[in-house]
């Protein structure tokens, strides 16, 4: 009896000791985990988020923070991970919906939460619910162990009997305390994209969003960089790195309280999109992708470069093909014979494609003779083209090279059939004069029967003959006219749905054509988030081909994409600079030209060959291999960076002088990423026919430790001269 009691006695024991431990949920990688934990107030709140807890028993040691009010009263206010409108926060909130009864504030509490393994890490979706309202949230997060980066989104829904108003959807939020934050931003315009620059944090709001629909990131790119305690740095300290995949309006709010503590906020801009959710309709907030480096802003670059190659680009892990374009060359003025020779063009560069871009299209009163006309209609232009596009796959069969075509289906001119036919169909106010950016107007994909007219453009094209083998994707003009003939009384739901359309139409492409693969563009680098890049091989990052400023340019998207998702191109723009510069450039990118050989000297055409032809050769070192920036353009006079491949085996060096000073000190380019107990033998490559090498260490032999540590003299004092540096180890590794 005794010992029945004693068994019953210490089993509550155990009881009281479950109960007793807190409830924490560890979302962790190989270097970081964030811990999230249930308040004794059944909320669910961070405790930690920073480099990875050696010892388990250290997760149940935290405790959700609670702040003193400005009276000396204690307030139950803590880091909530999905904080809505309404409580005691008085911060920025993630979420806020007006219930059917008026009332404009939601509570959530911890109902429960599961973990699985996935391919390449762990999901953990958390289920919180409103105690008063029937109203759910899920909050999904998908830690990527290897590569070091989480993405996270939520799912709101209710069972309300009548739609619910949502006028703020936050993907998520993050919060940090340190003594001080400094962000660094991508501002961007026409022709000068991802332009980088910092500012410290101060109290309160500071918010970077956009407001252009479609064309979204013209003014401003969404992915952002944040020093935890000091200014962002290349290759130390902590440095959060996010990016929202999302085509269309973005806002990222960050936000210092009263006791300095920061908190993100990443998310669609809720601006004119207070959103109707009805009953039992699921509103999905897009993924927010982010990684935590303790290293700088390098090692971030790493983390996200290597995750997008491995589980979000499309084909990540495939080949590139270079490409010869003609819009530099020919703009709207060329026919079919003009094409058949510039495929002749591209088969004597080396590369493997010719790409046509826009013109070919739309005959008779809405011919395609330039940026006023035609858009909508895409049957071809036999004026141009009398044989059609069969007859350009031909010429391309004959020459030796694929053939890829330039399309921009979301968009409409007025001077054109299809307008003609569905005005209805095209984004745009009643009672107003009409605004046309580019001559142009958007197409309401939030109406189904514009995906499918848009999907079909895709398959028209395809089916009309299957040697296509490319496509360039562009979208050259922000929504204007801000008004859906098909939505209606639901018009502030135009941004979401329009996107969420698009969406429709790519996922059908991918789905039935699988294997086409597609340059993202809008009018340069106007599109460059991974929600697109899952269906997109690659992205256009500029019309500037200057190769000074794509040198900045390229250097910000490096920041979070790897090299294989940018395409680079070498066109004649700054006729000051060399094709040797221009090229090697590009080149440290997924290299193409915009160039007609008649431009080139038989010296340049020969530099040329050799060019594309080693990169071809080692495009799996730039395009697969660990990239590390070695120095930077916005703090010298000069541009360096490298490539290793996964087994240390090749390494590429590109150096850039961009505008050196007179007798400026030239000081050695350090290498990155090298095996310091391999000997590596030095090669210039990419050398102007019947040039020597000027480089000192040209053909000889160092260690992996000494390139590191001592590196190379690679800089000159010639403003826009350039040197692609090949590294090959010797023997077997150690």
């Amino acid at each position: 009896m005794k010992r029945t009691l004693l068994s019953i006695a210490l089993c509550c024991l155990g009881i009281l000791m479950v109960k007793a431990e807190k409830t924490v949920i560890r979302i962790a990688t190989q270097a970081n985990d964030l811990l999230l934990q249930v308040g004794d107030n059944g909320r669910l709140y961070q405790t930690y988020f920073g480099e990875r807890l050696a010892n388990g028993s250290d997760l149940q040691n935290f405790a959700w923070n609670v702040y003193p009010a400005s009276d000396g009263a204690v307030t139950r206010r803590g880091w909530e991970v999905y904080s809505c409108s309404g409580n005691e926060d008085y911060f920025e909130p993630a979420l806020a919906m007006l219930h059917n009864d008026g009332n404009p504030t939601t509570y959530l509490y911890y109902v429960s939460h599961e973990q699985k393994n996935i391919e390449g890490g762990t999901e953990t979706v958390i289920l919180l619910q409103d105690k008063q309202y029937p109203v759910s949230v899920k909050l999904h997060y998908v830690a990527y162990t290897q590569e070091n980066v989480v993405k996270t989104w939520s799912e709101i829904s209710h069972q309300e009997k009548k739609p619910v108003t949502l006028s703020a959807y936050a993907s998520t939020m993050l919060y940090f305390g340190a003594d001080r934050y400094y962000l660094t931003e991508f501002s961007s315009d026409w022709a000068r994209e991802a332009q980088m620059s910092s500012q410290q944090l101060q109290f309160g709001k500071k918010v970077i969003d956009t407001k252009l629909g479609s064309r979204a990131a013209m003014h401003t790119h969404p992915f952002f960089e944040v020093g935890i305690g000091q200014p962002v740095q290349e290759q130390q300290g902590e440095v959060l790195m996010g990016t929202l995949g999302w085509t269309g309006n973005f806002r990222f709010t960050f936000e210092i309280d009263n006791v300095n503590n920061l908190r993100v906020i990443p998310g669609i801009n809720p601006y004119a999109s207070n959103y109707q959710l009805a009953p039992h309709q699921v509103f999905t907030t897009p993924e927010f992708i982010f990684t935590l480096s303790h290293n700088g802003a390098a090692q971030g670059s790493r983390n996200l470069q290597e995750w997008a190659r491995n589980w979000s680009l499309k084909d990540g892990k495939g080949t590139r093909m270079t490409l010869l374009n003609n819009w530099e060359n020919t703009a709207f003025d060329f026919n079919q014979q003009i094409l058949a020779d510039l495929m002749k063009e591209a088969k004597k560069l080396g590369v493997d494609m010719f790409l046509l871009d826009d013109g070919w299209f739309a005959d008779g009163s809405h011919e395609r003779k330039d940026d006023h006309a035609g858009l909508g209609d895409w049957d071809v232009n036999h004026a141009k083209l009398p044989q059609g596009i069969p007859a350009l796959c031909d010429a391309a069969d004959a020459a030796g090279v694929k053939f890829g075509i330039w399309i921009e289906p979301e968009m409409v001119n007025p001077n054109s059939e299809l307008f003609e036919k569905h005005p209805d169909w095209a984004i745009t106010l009643p009672n107003r004069d009409t605004y046309y950016y580019r001559n142009q107007l958007v197409l309401d994909l939030a109406n189904p029967a514009v995906q499918d007219y848009v999907y079909g453009v895709v398959e028209t094209i395809l089916k009309t003959d299957s040697r296509i083998a490319f496509f360039k994707w562009d979208c050259n003009s922000p929504i204007t006219n801000i008004y859906s003939p098909y939505l209606k009384d639901r018009q502030s739901q135009l941004y979401i749905d329009h996107v969420r359309g698009v969406y429709n139409v790519l996922k059908r492409v991918k789905e039935n054509y699988p294997n086409v693969p597609m340059m993202l563009c809008s009018g340069g680098g106007a599109r460059c988030d991974y929600e697109a890049l899952k269906y997109f091989t690659e992205f256009w990052c500029s019309d500037d081909t200057d190769p000074i400023e794509r040198c900045y340019i390229q250097w910000g998207f490096s920041q979070f994409f790897p090299s294989k998702a940018m395409c680079a191109h070498v066109t004649s723009w700054n006729k000051q600079s060399s094709v040797k510069f221009r090229t090697d450039v590009a080149s440290m990118c997924k290299l193409g030209f915009d160039i007609g050989l008649k431009d080139l000297n038989e010296q340049e055409i020969a530099y040329c060959q050799t060019a594309v032809a080693n990169w071809k050769r080692l495009q799996g070192v730039i395009l697969d291999g660990t990239q590390y920036r070695l120095v930077s353009p916005y703090e010298t006079n000069h541009m360096a960076l490298n490539y290793v491949s996964a087994d240390q085996q090749k390494a590429v060096l590109f150096a850039y002088d961009l505008h050196p000073r007179f007798k400026e000190i030239l000081r050695n380019v350090k290498l990155q990423g090298l095996n310091p107990a391999r000997q590596y033998r030095v090669k210039e490559i990419n050398l102007m026919p019947g040039t020597a090498s000027t480089l000192e260490a040209e053909g000889k032999i160092y260690s992996g430790d000494y390139l590191m540590k001592v590196g190379l003299n690679a800089f000159s004092s010639t403003h826009m001269s350039s040197r692609v540096i090949e590294l090959t180890a010797l023997g077997e590794g150690r």
